[in-house]
């Protein structure tokens, strides 16, 4: 079994820049409506999300009534020169988010079209880039789509050649040749984008050596419509899809190698769904194996890995300390976890809350299982707790009603948070906070355990490796979070800055369990703990990469660092 995902997959240089621009203003212009002149990007996806922020596409600009106070974005396709003065005109601040491999080409024609060349730009007609291209011609451009229509150069003499930005490269070159013959003093300019001639050259060498290719993109976007094209011509199982709903009844037996590509356009979350469906439809081959993954992916999707990875950390705390292992705190650490997270889901759904999410699917046809069972969960914790003490019972309650509460709009419509959800970066640090509190403090409020600097110890421990996990988890997601408007730590200080953060608390926590134990505040379980690090550090590796794995598998690997502290501690017994 072989899945590919073609190293040009997702939005191009262009196409990213563009949404960059849009999501920037919209966090900033809170007052201000927001427009997009025609779609952004041809992906019908993308611009529903961009529409559930308020940011509105429009085809004429009469059609926005607020002139003085909007704002209109340029799309990445770029518009003639008249239609941006008129723009101007009309009193509206325009925006362009004009990709700058078709700025470079808009240049080329405008400054040979002072020099009265025609302008010949080879492309497909009814596409909005070169409908934009031709604006700058002056009047002068001809419009070519195939190497029959060269003809209706004959009786032309200064020829200036340019390319859709997304064009094949090959058509290309037999237009060209074709119009020498005509026009031999023809100046001819090569101006399809590297990055549309690579995700060509890459599917086409893909399709000659799988079983079967699937192209993920909208059925609109001319660029994906002809990568699709181009595979299918190497591989007849090639299968253009725009959503993963599409993939419900493709059977995946007869392909033991699949290749994957997108268009310049496809947003990251859609692939990664995708790659969770053929993951899903290749692990059934498998058999027995095939069986255990999709069991494990299955406990990542409801939350139920999660509340393991919880288990293990209070095994490891109580261990770590010499606390006398309790299972009614495993259990509740368990329990508090798996509710929160499945409540917390839930609760902040809106029109594009789990849009894009691997668990999307899951929640949405079993929602009331999860509201009952996470119910269930958090009494039950209760109860068990109210059995230990009434602090821990107290202290489990307030940090429940908070988690609860986390998610709801309880403040004034007119504030810029609304909820705690809605601070920068509060996701990552309340719940690293709750965890801690719940995996390694209620253990310890018994007097003899508490108030020492092994407490500390473990706390940080947990408040650390779950910040990581979670940051770490938001940097993938990093895409899907700015296009729904989260503040999440990775859109707010960056991917780089955000690693850089989190390699420094990796260090810290070194550190803290290295000298732990020779200064007397833990066992010497401290010293197997540092595997965890370990493991982090290889994911920090593995977030800088684009590895062809499923947005679930993805998740289950970095969780799995809370699953190996429970391993870290049988080594320990062991040894």
């Amino acid at each position: 079994m072989e899945i590919k995902l073609a190293k040009t997959a997702g939005f191009c240089m262009g196409v990213r820049r563009a949404v960059d621009i849009v999501l920037e203003i919209a966090q900033h212009e809170k007052n201000r409506r927001i427009y997009t002149y025609g779609p952004l990007i041809h992906n019908p996806q993308t611009i529903e999300l961009l529409k559930s922020r308020g940011i509105k596409p429009i085809e004429n600009i009469d059609e926005i009534k607020d002139k003085e106070s909007a704002i209109l974005i340029i799309r990445a396709h770029g518009i003639a020169p008249g239609e941006i003065s008129k723009i101007k005109e009309s009193g509206i601040e325009v925006v362009n988010a004009t990709c700058p491999k078709v700025g470079y080409v808009q240049s080329i024609i405008k400054k040979h079209a002072t020099f009265d060349y025609t302008i010949v730009i080879v492309g497909d007609k009814e596409h909005p880039e070169v409908d934009g291209l031709w604006g700058y011609t002056g009047g002068r451009g001809i419009i070519i789509s195939t190497p029959e229509e060269v003809e209706k150069l004959s009786s032309i003499e200064k020829v200036c050649v340019v390319a859709q930005t997304t064009q094949n490269l090959d058509d290309y070159n037999k237009i060209v040749d074709k119009i020498k013959q005509i026009c031999p003093q023809a100046v001819v300019f090569d101006t399809i984008c590297l990055s549309t001639e690579q995700r060509q050259a890459e599917v086409i060498e893909m399709a000659g050596e799988m079983d079967a290719m699937f192209i993920v993109g909208g059925k609109n976007s001319a660029n994906t419509r002809r990568l699709a094209d181009l595979a299918q011509k190497k591989q007849p199982n090639t299968f253009h899809i725009e959503t993963p709903v599409e993939m419900e009844k493709i059977d995946f037996g007869p392909y033991n190698k699949i290749g994957v590509s997108t268009g310049a356009s496809t947003p990251n979350w859609i692939l990664d769904r995708v790659m969770d469906k053929i993951t899903e439809g290749q692990s059934r081959k498998l058999k027995t194996i095939g069986t255990l993954l999709n069991l494990w992916i299955w406990t990542i999707k409801t939350d139920i890995y999660s509340a393991i990875g919880a288990g293990c950390l209070c095994l490891a705390c109580m261990m770590l300390r010499d606390i006398p292992v309790s299972m009614s705190f495993i259990a509740i650490a368990s329990l508090f976890v798996y509710a929160m997270h499945v409540l917390n889901r839930l609760i902040s759904r809106e029109p594009a809350g789990l849009i894009g999410s691997f668990r999307e699917e899951t929640y949405l046809r079993h929602e009331k299982i999860f509201l009952y069972t996470s119910l269930t969960s958090i009494v039950v914790a209760l109860i068990l707790a109210f059995n230990k003490s009434l602090a821990d019972f107290l202290i489990l309650l307030i940090i429940s009603t908070g988690g609860v509460l986390y998610s709801m709009k309880i403040l004034p419509k007119s504030w810029i948070f609304r909820s705690l959800r809605d601070l920068p970066g509060s996701k990552n640090i309340f719940m690293s906070i709750a965890w801690g509190i719940a995996v390694s403090i209620l253990p310890a409020l018994d007097k003899k355990y508490s108030f020492s600097a092994g407490l500390l110890v473990a706390f940080f421990f947990t408040f650390g490796i779950v910040f990581i996990r979670s940051a770490m988890s938001d940097i993938l997601e990093i895409q899907s979070d700015k296009l729904v408007g989260k503040e999440t730590i990775p859109v707010f200080f960056g991917k780089p800055r955000t690693l850089t953060i989190l390699k420094i608390i990796s260090l810290i926590l070194f550190v803290i369990l290295f000298f732990s134990h020779p200064l007397g505040w833990t066992s010497s379980l401290n010293f197997f703990l540092l595997i965890c690090l370990l493991y982090i550090w290889i994911c920090f590796v593995f977030c800088d990469k684009k590895p062809v794995l499923s947005g679930a598998v993805k998740e289950g690997l970095l969780e799995t660092s809370y699953i190996i502290a429970g391993f870290c501690v049988l080594l320990w017994l062991v040894f």
